[in-house]
């Protein structure tokens, strides 16, 4: 049975679940994506179209998407929970400005460079570690 609770006047669209499950605006899995997406698509560098390919092929991939998106200095992640106290699962991911993308278990791509955002994405799957649950509240 889910419980919900009311949040306090004034406090953020907030809803606790008994599985511990955060729906927020603005810190849902989906909405991170999506707003990763519109910045994506948005940005002023010469590696735009190479960065928003990365994101778009990551979010192609169901069991991607099904986790909570964040990044660090413009290197893509991924964790099983949300913001504030991210848990970090998986290589990163990056976009290079020469248009190759990069799949490493940190900031260099020591898991290999490649021409295309899927095979990155690929790569990056073999990586994921198994049975990752649904992304819950980190904090």
């Amino acid at each position: 049975m889910t419980r919900q609770a009311t949040p306090p006047t004034g406090a953020p669209n907030l809803c606790l679940t008994s599985e511990n499950t955060a729906l927020r605006f603005g810190t849902t899995t989906a909405t991170k994506w999506q707003s990763m997406r519109v910045e994506a698509g948005a940005l002023g560098y010469a590696w735009q179209e190479t960065y928003q390919a990365l994101i778009e092929a990551a979010h192609a991939e169901p069991a991607l998407r099904a986790l909570y998106p964040f990044t660090s200095h413009w290197v893509l992640r991924f964790s099983t929970t949300t913001r504030p106290r991210l848990t970090a699962v998986g290589p990163c991911l990056t976009a290079g400005s020469d248009g190759t993308y990069g799949v490493g278990t940190g900031f260099t791509p020591d898991l290999g460079l490649f021409a295309t955002a899927h095979e990155a994405v690929a790569v990056a799957m073999r990586h994921m570690p198994s049975g990752l649950g649904p992304v819950t509240l980190g904090g």
